[in-house]
């Protein structure tokens, strides 16, 4: 019997954090605005740009610090340009973990949180044909 795979999409991006009101915070100040947070269920919604779905954090028991970067899946998310978006990563106390560097499509920044999940922010400035609207 054969099934045909339909993935329609995105539903949330989930990372585990060691501390949520700390994991919160530091994202926050990166941009994300908190969409609902349960902390009697270790969880917090953020938003992520006008998609419903958006990045989870949820807390784990003894989930440590990490450094960064170290070898991990990235969640790469469009900006309307990396190289700004740096800046003002920076003007927001986070600063990258490499200066943006180039792609095929543009540019990308990524940031490290304190337990070592990576977030990058890609642009689309070298293919704007290929940029949401």
């Amino acid at each position: 019997m054969s099934h045909e795979l339909n993935v329609l999409g995105f539903d949330n991006a989930l990372l585990p954090v060691g501390d949520l009101a700390e994991a919160v915070a530091f994202y926050e100040s990166a941009g994300f605005p908190v969409k609902f947070r349960l902390d009697e269920a270790g969880i917090a919604l953020l938003g992520v740009g006008k998609e419903t779905p958006g990045l989870l954090l949820r807390a784990e028991d003894g989930f440590g610090r990490r450094p960064a970067p170290w070898p991990a899946a990235r969640l790469w998310l469009e900006v309307a340009d990396a190289r700004a978006t740096a800046d003002a990563l920076r003007a927001a106390g986070i600063e990258p973990l490499d200066p943006p560097f180039s792609t095929s499509t543009g540019y990308v920044v990524e940031i490290a949180d304190p337990w070592g999940n990576v977030v990058g922010f890609t642009d689309y400035l070298k293919r704007p044909e290929l940029a949401r609207s």
